[in-house]
């Protein structure tokens, strides 16, 4: 804490009223004033869990850098203070992580990569009304996206979305990621945390839905435009969404999960865009990832031979420029090494007696797409 001229300040500590002149460092940053002082480190310690809840505020000149010395790839901030936790009525039932200090699932950790599961008919039923229930609240974050926009608004949208369909946001405390859903921006490949920054013109974004109901996850995602894009945007964004298509165009009973990345590679090189490697598709269902892992690039070593009732996500991640990523200080938010822009489509699968089915498709209200066809 930091020492200030005592003046006429006051400990603001729950029934001590003693002079005060230590400062919380955080409030000093946001420039809160009186609330950030303490008669003495004791105070500031046993009021900490209260007192910190004075730093989630709405006003944008209390909005910080929390990473100023990291050396950013790209022009994207983080906007800090990051919004308090959302809670979950409960009466949700939740994943086996969601109350865990460390966001840990133990059923991920104790299945491991072990034998892909075919799902039953009935948990296929399951799993098509989850999935359905996921594309709804994809739709709804979608309808949000507008300029001035702040990407926690649009969690706000989610998380309510999610709650009132009796459903848990499967992203929310997963080993610890502390909101309702991914939005990644520009050169954020994945896994981008909600915060204060406002949506500008020409940005593209990608939001990330997952939501685990009636025992089951879902999990899709999909880039979208903000305002007026440049050509080299609205190219990237296509040719990541045709490069998920022609590898749901591979799925079928006997296709090997090993061959759709060279699919995609060769698609993606073909318009001089790049594939990202740190990330793969996975199972999905009763484990929010599980068996099999589904690489995006070409000359992959995975195994595995696709059965009807496997379930999985397709994702491609598709870069302007180098395949290279690095993570912020944050220990989520997943960038491009260059800085250049990432774009994102997917979608959870399932594997029919003659071909698939995309469990997340969208449905007949779902918002004008940006890519005719597609």
């Amino acid at each position: 804490m930091s020492t200030a001229a005592a003046d006429q300040n006051t400990c603001n500590a729950s029934g001590c009223d003693k002079p005060a002149k230590l400062q919380c460092p955080t409030c000093i940053k946001l420039e809160l004033g009186a609330a950030s002082y303490f008669c003495s480190q004791e105070c500031f310690r046993g009021s900490w869990a209260q007192h910190k809840t004075v730093h989630q505020v709405s006003n944008p000149k209390a909005t910080y850098n929390p990473f100023p010395s990291y050396k950013f790839t790209g022009p994207l901030r983080p906007v800090y203070p990051l919004s308090p936790r959302r809670e979950v009525p409960a009466d949700i039932p939740r994943p086996d992580y969601a109350t865990s200090a460390r966001g840990a699932s133990r059923m991920e950790e104790t299945y491991g990569n072990a034998q892909i599961q075919s799902m039953t008919p009935s948990e296929i039923e399951t799993m098509r009304r989850v999935c359905r229930m996921g594309r709804e609240v994809l739709d709804i974050a979608a309808r949000t996206i507008r300029v001035g926009v702040t990407t926690d608004e649009i969690d706000r949208a989610v998380h309510e979305a999610t709650v009132a369909r009796k459903a848990y946001p499967s992203t929310l405390n997963y080993y610890m990621f502390p909101k309702s859903l991914c939005t990644s921006v520009n050169e954020v490949v994945c896994h981008g945390i909600p915060d204060q920054r406002k949506l500008e013109d020409g940005d593209i974004i990608n939001l990330d839905i997952s939501l685990y109901k009636d025992g089951f996850h879902t999990d899709l995602n999909k880039t979208y435009f903000v305002g007026n894009v440049d050509d080299k945007a609205k190219k990237l964004v296509k040719t990541t969404r045709e490069c998920l298509q022609k590898a749901i165009d591979l799925v079928k009973p006997g296709a090997r999960y090993r061959d759709l990345g060279a699919a995609i590679e060769a698609h993606a090189k073909a318009n001089g865009f790049s594939v990202v490697r740190t990330f793969c598709g996975h199972g999905v269902g009763k484990m929010f990832h599980s068996a099999p892992n589904i690489p995006h690039y070409a000359k992959n070593k995975t195994i595995g031979i696709m059965k009807p009732g496997h379930v999985f996500t397709i994702e491609p991640m598709i870069n302007e420029g180098s395949h290279y990523d690095q993570t912020w200080k944050d220990d989520w938010t997943t960038v491009t090494s260059d800085g250049k822009r990432s774009a994102q489509f997917e979608h959870a699968i399932l594997v029919t007696e003659d071909g698939h089915e995309v469990l997340t498709r969208r449905l007949p209200d779902s918002p004008e797409s940006m890519l005719k066809d597609l």
